[in-house]
């Protein structure tokens, strides 16, 4: 509530600042799943920031691969072809 209110109170030609990210963790998170997400974003604003970011095991997911190449390159053409126009590939030195 209150970050929509602050939100409300900006001039009309201020609109928010919004950026979407999705880490890409194997098994976990697929092109469908970020065409999807992309879908929705496009149809609020085809212009919105994305960024699809590699994964790299630590913490309590140890027992997980990093983020393969041809998966990221793959949500990446995903979220392009559901209409985004600002979609980039975060982390790419963590891509196996």
């Amino acid at each position: 509530e209150v970050v929509a209110q602050q939100y409300a109170e900006l001039p009309s030609d201020h609109p928010p600042v919004v950026a979407a990210s999705t880490l890409l963790v194997p098994g976990y998170v697929d092109d469908q799943e970020v065409a999807k997400l992309a879908e929705l974003m496009a149809s609020i604003n085809p212009r919105i920031p994305y960024v699809l970011l590699a994964f790299y095991p630590t913490y309590v997911m140890t027992d997980l691969p990093t983020t393969p190449r041809r998966l990221a390159e793959a949500c990446l053409r995903a979220a392009r072809k559901a209409g985004l126009e600002n979609v980039y590939l975060g982390n790419i030195h963590l891509l196996s």
